[in-house]
Order: C-alpha cells, then structure tokens, then sequence
C-alpha cells in the first residue's frame, strides 16, 4: 500500500507539473451538501475554487502572480484579501498535488485550517492601485463588492460566527471578525 500511495504522490507531482489547465471535484468528507470544484491555471500561477453551499457558498482566488488570495463570500457580500505566505499556504504545486491525492485516495481527511480575521467597519473598496496590487484575477471577483484585509489569527474559543472558504478537504480559511 506504501508504494502505491508512493507512485500516486509522483504522478500527482508530474501531472501538475505538465497539464496547464486541471480540474477537480473538491468535497466535504460526510457532507453532501458542500461540494465546489477547483481548477488550476499553472500557466496564469492561478487557482480557481468555486464551492456551493446554498448561501454560505464561496468564490475563492490564489492568484500565485500577485500573492494574494481573494475570497468572495455570499452570506457577506464582501470580498476578503490575503497576503500569501509560504509558511502557511501551500505552493500551486502542492495545491495540485494534494487534490490529485484526495480525488483519488477518498478516505484520507487532513486538510490544513488556515485562521483569519478582519475588523468588521474597515472596508474599502478598490481602487485602481488596489486591482494593480492584487491583479485582474482578483479585480473580476471582488469589483463592486467592499474589500477586507484579513490577518492571520489563532483559533478562536468560539467560532460558530466564522465563515469557511478555501479549498474542501485540503486547505480550510477559516474567515472571523474581530471583536474589541
């Protein structure tokens, strides 16, 4: 079984590397209700993650070019901007690799959470410098909507007000406000 896992690892590394355009079906593991799809641009550094939830439903963008992802959230109406860091948002090429491995190993469940939070009352909205900054990728989903800066956080004690996005089954963004 070793081996196998082992050869699926080295093809999911190659096959991200030479396919230009990859699609996968991302699911919540015993939640049918949570379904999206995620697909990778390796030409643009771009990954498109479409999830829907009835209205917790989310449009999430990593755009690799510009280092930031931007996540779109139905039940908010706004959009929320994160710097990416190595340390703690994995490569494209991980990206890839890890949904090629859960797309064809359903039973393994250990997607990273990422914590975040915004300051609700502080949001923007986009100006050209802002869409320079953060890409056209970006500007296309977030135009129009206020825009959120999101800072990196610990779990909080409570989190039944935090909203979810990201990637199902491999990287959880875990969206709350700050309360002072």
């Amino acid at each position: 079984m070793n081996g196998f896992a082992a050869v699926l690892v080295l093809l999911g590394v190659f096959w991200t590397q030479t396919s230009a355009l990859d699609t996968f079906v991302v699911q919540e593991p015993g939640n049918d209700y949570v379904t999206g799809t995620m697909t990778i641009h390796n030409e643009n550094h771009i990954v498109e993650v479409n999830v829907r939830s009835g209205l917790y439903s989310s449009n999430t963008i990593f755009d690799y070019s510009s280092g930031y992802i931007a996540t779109r959230l139905l039940s908010r109406r706004a959009c929320f901007i994160l710097k990416i860091n190595k340390e703690y948002i994995p490569e494209l090429e991980e990206i890839g690799r890890l949904a090629f491995e859960r797309q064809t190993m359903k039973e393994i469940y250990s997607p990273n959470n990422v914590w975040v939070q915004f300051q609700s009352g502080h949001s923007v909205f986009g100006n050209i410098k802002d869409w320079l900054r953060y890409g056209k990728h970006i500007e296309q989903l977030c135009s129009d909507l206020p825009l959120y800066k999101l800072v990196k956080t610990q779990p909080p004690l409570n989190a039944r007000g935090c909203d979810n996005a990201g990637i199902p089954n491999i990287l959880g963004i875990k969206i709350c406000e700050k309360f002072n």
